[in-house]
Order: structure tokens, then C-alpha cells, then sequence
């Protein structure tokens, strides 16, 4: 009973560790760091991810601070209808994650 009650304060820990590591950041926030020039424009960022997907459109974006980075996500529909998650590095521009959405 011991090592179960152990194992499971573990899995706990572990959820609100990773839960603490990523934070939405509102409007407000966001467009104090572009200007700041902490994090690119987010018209070159979208622009960017247009690039990977030509005909697309941007349905949904959102900036986060997780693990010590500015991620810029992104859902994306392609000219065929495929629905794409993007996440960019939102200090770099560099592509984190391009792949279909499930």
C-alpha cells in the first residue's frame, strides 16, 4: 500500500510539474514582448507558416512560455481541407513541429 500511495504522489507531482512548465500568454503580454523585440512579428511568423502550407489558412494561434521558450502555435488549414498543427520558436522563427492534426 506504501509503494502505491509513493507511486502515485509521483504521478501527481509529475502532472502539475509539466502543467507548471507551459503558461498561455494573453494579447497583452504578447504584443509587449514583439515589441520589445523578445519574440519575432506575428505577421512574419504567420507568414512563415504560410509558406509551408501555400492556399492555407491560419484558423487558430497562440503564444506560450513553456520550458524556458516562446512557442507560437498554430492550426492550419491547407487547400485541401488537411488540418496541420504548426509550432514555431517564437524568438527564432525556427520550425518546431509541423504535422497533420489527428
Amino acid at each position: 500500500m506504501k509503494r502505491l500511495a509513493t507511486v502515485s504522489m509521483i504521478a501527481v507531482l509529475g502532472l502539475c510539474t509539466g502543467i507548471a512548465n507551459a503558461r498561455d500568454l494573453g494579447p497583452d503580454e504578447a504584443l509587449k514582448l514583439r515589441d520589445a523585440g523578445t519574440i519575432k512579428d506575428f505577421q512574419a511568423l504567420n507568414q512563415s507558416v504560410l509558406k509551408l502550407h501555400p492556399g492555407g489558412r491560419i484558423s487558430e494561434t497562440e503564444l506560450e512560455h513553456e520550458y524556458g521558450k516562446y512557442v507560437y502555435q498554430l492550426e492550419v488549414m491547407d487547400k485541401d481541407g488537411i488540418k496541420w498543427d504548426v509550432e514555431l520558436d517564437a524568438t527564432t522563427g525556427k520550425v518546431l513541429k509541423n504535422h497533420q492534426d489527428d
